[in-house]
């Protein structure tokens, strides 16, 4: 028996109903939610659910394939449902945020994680290198996130 109470604290309301939406599915503990919200952003937790987007989920620490495909079959009704979508600005798209050159992205976030850098902080952190940069390079794409990561 549990006689302890844990506290979460969150930065938002969209975030605290987000962890409420992720820990209601299979297979999701309170845990896994917060490494969730810890590795993504809601917002690109919440555009990786609407678009379908397993690889970015199944990138956090803690999640396979087939727990990630869940979190998208079962939330992506409900973020919509609950207004949490339009509160963070979601797109259904096929692009994770601002337009970037996915083709660049996907092969530094490959390189970042040839290197042993998780992938989900990875792509964050390259998303934001190329929404500054459109037209970097891999190479330097790699060299300025390596800078920011460490």
């Amino acid at each position: 028996m549990n006689d302890s109470f844990t506290l979460y604290g969150f930065a938002s309301k969209q975030e605290r109903a987000l962890y409420r939406l992720l820990i209601s599915v299979s297979g999701i503990g309170a845990n896994t939610a917060r490494m969730m919200l810890s590795s993504l952003t809601p917002t690109e937790l919440c555009n990786a659910i609407a678009n379908g987007d397993d690889k970015l989920i199944k990138g956090v620490k803690g999640i396979g394939l087939k727990t990630a495909q869940r979190v998208i079959l079962d939330l992506k009704d409900k973020i919509v449902s609950t207004g949490i979508a339009d509160e963070l600005h979601v797109s259904e798209s096929h692009s994770a945020g601002p337009q970037v050159n996915t083709a660049v992205k996907d092969e530094a976030v490959s390189a970042l994680t040839m290197l042993g850098f998780s992938p989900a902080p990875s792509a964050k952190v390259v998303v934001e290198i190329l929404t500054e940069h459109p037209d970097m390079q891999v190479e330097m794409v790699v060299k300025e996130a390596l800078k920011k990561i460490k």
